[in-house]
């Protein structure tokens, strides 16, 4: 398995989000793609956390790669200030808790996927000084809010704005900053987790990890 594991959250394989995440997988020279359009699954998680909703094979093998990588990389859109649907439908029915996150005691959350480091590639149409003055919500929502809460820490932010207005000259020295980000994150990357955490089963399905019953939103 791949130490670094890039995933790739675009529906569309012509979208610069695509060639972004190959060519950041490419330079980066142990990576893997993820590209979540290519996956059968259902990303409505249709009970919330009050039932039992099996991860489909390839959610399953998509939950043992990113155990199995020490370097996750999300490549996503801004769009409606957040991400695409498919892209947040798989992180509904894939970081689960007990399984990406826990709840101690008293009551802080726990990231099950400490041991990682991440980067998150963004790219958008409205330029970076309008990102900014409308709170960066997709950065927060998936740097913060997703990624280190899980404990990827830490995560790093690779920024592509104003894409409606980019010409080819200015996309190809794109795609040449993305290649020099991995490598500077190849020399950086940690080894693989020796271990999963205790509380992933070595399967980590839903039915596995308890979420029957829970009373959650």
């Amino acid at each position: 398995m791949s130490r670094t594991l890039v995933i790739d959250g675009h529906p569309d394989p012509d979208s610069l989000v695509a060639s972004l995440a190959r060519h950041y997988a490419q330079a980066h020279g142990d990576a893997r793609i993820l590209a979540l359009r290519d996956l059968e699954f259902d990303p409505v998680l249709r009970r919330g956390y009050h039932a039992e909703q099996p991860l489909e094979p390839d959610l399953q093998e998509a939950l043992d790669a990113i155990f199995a990588a020490s370097h996750i990389v999300v490549a996503t859109p801004v769009w409606w200030a957040s991400i695409p649907a498919l892209l947040k439908g798989f992180f509904d029915r894939i970081l689960l808790p007990k399984v990406a996150y826990r709840y101690r005691p008293n009551g802080f959350p726990e990231g099950l996927l400490k041991g990682r480091t991440g980067r998150l590639i963004v790219t958008s149409d409205s330029p970076r000084w309008f990102l900014t003055l409308a709170g960066d919500s997709t950065v927060t929502h998936v740097r913060n809010q997703t990624m280190r809460f899980c404990g990827i820490r830490p995560v790093r932010t690779s920024r592509f704005t104003d894409v409606r207005h980019a010409g080819g000259e200015r996309r190809a020295a794109w795609l040449e900053r993305i290649a020099a980000d991995a490598r500077a994150d190849t020399a950086s990357t940690p080894r693989p987790p020796q271990r999963q955490p205790a509380a992933a089963p070595a399967r980590h399905s839903v039915e596995r990890t308890g979420i029957r019953g829970m009373q959650a939103s």
